[in-house]
């Protein structure tokens, strides 16, 4: 169970009402339609009172043993189950679990109004029931749209437009920027900040002034402690509904698509183009100048080096496609093994 000092729970729920939510269908109704659930929880730990779920087969033992009251699993997996667990069968288990657990664990609503240490430029556009934390500095010219929450000592720059329903963590530094509506901007976020732009020579290197900005679609998330360069006179563009993970770093000019998927501590340089729905793994390096096919996923630690035109899955350093990179894995490995004997 969650603890309630950090999260309020929802609920109870029937069974009924959660096979209704998640578009489940209950495997022997009977009389287990009207079951109570409480609250979710994993498979190991779950009691009568849980929904739970199996998404992955390496869980096959957990779910054999479970105690959950109710289960959200793949039609292939009933045969699995213990008995005294009602079963409700999807296709897609995962998104059935993620759909109730937001209805037991609603986005809580923002405690409205404005501190009295924060520090708003009168010219400021403040829009209805926008909250903004303690000692949070609104510059000249700022746009917050309504219902948006600005975190305790985040920075909000200079004609910054922050559309409806935002919510921008604490200690975020916003500048150059022009966000859409529902975007949420985890705590440590830097975003539009100077690009790495230098002209070089022997005497030095001269700053390139970086005149673009960053613009953000609506529904995208980016991840605590990510950095994203403004451009340095294109824009720097992320889609609408990209998810961008911590520790994430995006160079100027960079054109993220819509729907991209991007782990942490992944790195894209300037002028990268990611197409729509992309995915790339954890730490994976993306050289600059580069274009990516709509649809194409890069397996974590990869180092993409030139432009990869067709949607495909890519992995190794340099990125490959990934049956050639798992047939060079498998020939390094059986050479290291000829030498070793």
């Amino acid at each position: 169970m969650a603890d309630p000092r950090f999260f309020r729970a929802s609920g109870p729920f029937t069974v009924a009402e959660v096979a209704a939510l998640t578009g489940a269908a209950i495997v022997g109704e009977g009389g287990e339609r009207e079951r109570i659930l409480t609250d979710v929880a994993p498979l190991e730990t779950a009691e009568p009172h849980h929904l739970s779920f199996l998404a992955n087969h390496r869980y096959l033992d957990a779910f054999r043993a479970s105690r959950a009251g109710a289960v959200l699993v793949h039609p292939k997996a009933v045969s699995a189950a213990s008995d005294g667990v009602v079963l409700l069968t999807t296709t897609d288990p995962y998104m059935a679990f993620a759909r109730a657990s937001r209805a037991f664990y609603p986005p809580m609503p923002p405690q409205t109004g404005i501190s009295v240490n924060a520090a708003i430029d009168p010219s400021a556009s403040i829009g209805a029931d926008v909250s903004i934390g303690h000692f949070a500095v609104i510059e000249a010219g700022v746009s917050v749209g309504p219902r948006s929450v600005i975190g305790p000592q985040s920075v909000i720059g200079a004609g910054v437009v922050i559309g409806e329903d935002c919510v921008i963590g604490a200690n975020v530094t916003l500048s150059h920027a022009m966000l859409g509506s529902r975007v949420t901007v985890f705590p440590g976020a830097r975003i539009g900040q100077d690009g790495f732009g230098f002209a070089s020579d022997r005497s030095g290197h001269l700053r390139i002034p970086q005149l673009g900005r960053v613009v953000i679609g609506d529904d995208v998330e980016v991840g605590a402690n990510t950095t994203i360069d403004r451009g340095a006179g294109p824009d720097t563009i992320i889609g609408a509904g990209a998810m961008i993970d911590n520790l994430v770093q995006i160079g100027h000019n960079t054109v993220i698509g819509r729907g991209c998927v991007i782990v942490a501590q992944a790195g894209m340089a300037g002028s990268t183009r990611l197409g729509d729905f992309v995915m790339l793994g954890g730490q994976v390096g993306v050289a600059g100048h580069l274009t990516i096919a709509p649809g194409t996923k890069i397996a974590a630690k990869s180092g993409v080096m030139r432009d990869i035109p067709d949607p495909t899955v890519v992995g190794g350093i340099p990125a490959v496609p990934m049956t050639q990179w798992l047939r060079q894995v498998a020939t390094v490995a059986r050479l290291v093994k000829k030498e070793e004997k």
